[in-house]
């Protein structure tokens, strides 16, 4: 079965990572914008990577400068968005995948009337995609919510960030109504992972960390409900997805006390999105909740809220599996994207610890069809790795492309087994800040950014090898992946 022919072939990124421009046009900091860039710890130490205490928030605030924060000078897409767009309409691209700060629109987060700069800028952006044909695809969290709100109130464990977020959704959808593809959360998932990334919990002000994660997914599965019915309204041909990182575990062995591990890990990676296609709280995550002591304030409207709007279809990430087993002790662990997991040995790790598994590529739609039966995106999938600038411009990435040939190829036999899939954008298309570790050097990118981890360069853009192999998948919708 070939791809449809409306295939959204594109790529993704979010603005945190490579808008750069962090005080210009009244912009507010984010939390982004205190992510340090910490080259003494260990690349794969994820947990440390993304940790933020209130100390380091405070010295960061102080900081006049993007020297050790990275996230805050991106690659200066911020200027230079019309020549990345250019580059991804020569690659043919479909769709962007891109988030829009809030703190662009609402520096603080709280104020009541919008930053017409911030409105203004991503008016030109979407006009810029809509001049090449490039359909947007929008995030509205994307890692990147207003460091006043995490300061004054805890971020989304606050109910009120609730009303904070469907204003700045309400702008976007009026000021951005030629804008179809929209997503809520990304990651929603992520919150128990990074609450501070995620949700602008912050861990030493918390004083029952967990309660607080679970109590701010809820206070985002309300507002996702709300923001999608208000999406609907405004603008009444739009699609709303949800995003959730798939994370695919298997059982480390075939003993059933292992396959039960791997069954409770999965049941877990699928909550958030049971709650957002299905309208309501599993009975085992309920379950969950009690023998954990979860206690969730819940008003009385918020579950009909949330079962009257559910979303069009479902958008995810992928990029690794991972094992799971009833007694790790003594079993190899490895991480990858902030999680951690057994180690699986047939398969191969990148300089990062991500395993790479295509076929799992495939496992996990096979199983998000059949567990929803609505319309699968691949919004996030890719290969972070150095590579080396020549001195005649280029970049010979061999292995970006035997990356990408052998995941879409399975994503093609997905889609010849049934499976309704919408598009895909391949994560960093231009290489870009990492969400984890703040580097430069961990490039995803089919066009190469001439800077390094300490924001040295000129910033130039370069074609890579794999920036032809994707025009032709492109070009040829997939056909050219038999070859």
């Amino acid at each position: 079965m070939e791809f449809r022919k409306n295939f959204l072939w594109g790529g993704a990124v979010a603005a945190n990572q490579i808008e750069g421009g962090w005080n210009l046009g009244s912009k507010g900091l984010s939390v982004a914008d205190v992510a340090q860039y910490r080259p003494q710890l260990d690349v794969t130490d994820y947990q440390r990577q993304v940790g933020v205490t209130t100390a380091d928030i405070q010295v960061a605030i102080k900081a006049q400068s993007a020297k050790d924060y990275p996230k805050r000078r991106g690659i200066d897409s911020y200027h230079r968005y019309q020549e990345d767009i250019a580059l991804f309409a020569e690659m043919g691209f479909k769709t962007l995948r891109f988030s829009i700060a809030w703190t662009r629109l609402f520096p603080n987060g709280d104020e009541l009337e919008p930053n017409p700069a911030g409105i203004k800028y991503y008016q030109n952006v979407i006009k810029e995609l809509k001049k090449y044909q490039i359909e947007p695809l929008v995030t509205l969290s994307h890692y990147e919510m207003p460091l006043h709100l995490a300061v004054e109130r805890n971020g989304w464990a606050d109910r009120r960030t609730i009303a904070d977020f469907v204003r700045f959704a309400k702008v976007c959808f009026e000021n951005f109504s030629d804008v179809k593809y929209w997503l809520t959360f990304n990651e929603i998932d992520s919150v128990t992972r990074h609450p501070f990334t995620s949700a602008g919990i912050i861990p030493d002000r918390t004083a029952n960390l967990i309660q607080a994660e679970y109590q701010a997914l809820h206070h985002q599965f309300v507002a996702s409900a709300k923001v999608t019915k208000l999406c609907h309204q405004l603008i009444p041909e739009s699609q709303v997805g949800c995003m959730l990182t798939k994370v695919t575990t298997y059982p480390a062995t075939a003993k059933p006390e292992d396959v039960l591990a791997a069954f409770n890990k999965n049941t877990l990676n699928y909550f958030c999105a049971d709650v957002q296609v299905k309208g309501e709280y599993p009975q085992l995550i309920q379950q969950f909740f009690k023998n954990n002591q979860i206690e969730l304030t819940v008003l009385p409207e918020d579950l009909a809220i949330i079962r009257e709007n559910t979303v069009d279809f479902i958008s995810f990430s992928y990029y690794m599996s991972m094992l799971a087993a009833a007694d790790e002790s003594g079993m190899e662990m490895t991480s990858g994207n902030t999680v951690l997991g057994g180690k699986n040995p047939y398969l191969e790790t990148t300089e990062w610890g991500w395993t790479v598994d295509p076929v799992g590529l495939r496992i996990s739609l096979l199983e998000l069809y059949d567990h929803y039966q609505k319309p699968l995106f691949v919004v996030e999938n890719g290969l972070g790795t150095h590579d080396q600038l020549t001195q005649d411009g280029k970049v010979h990435d061999d292995y970006r492309i035997k990356y990408f040939k052998s995941h879409l190829s399975e994503m093609a036999k997905a889609v010849a087994a049934g499976v309704d899939l919408l598009g895909y954008t391949s994560w960093g298309p231009i290489d870009l800040i990492s969400a984890s570790t703040s580097q430069m050097s961990k490039r995803y990118g089919f066009i190469y950014v001439d800077q390094d981890d300490n924001g040295n360069g000129t910033l130039n853009r370069y074609r890579k090898d794999s920036f032809y192999w994707y025009q032709k998948v492109i070009a040829t919708n997939g056909q050219s992946l038999a070859e």
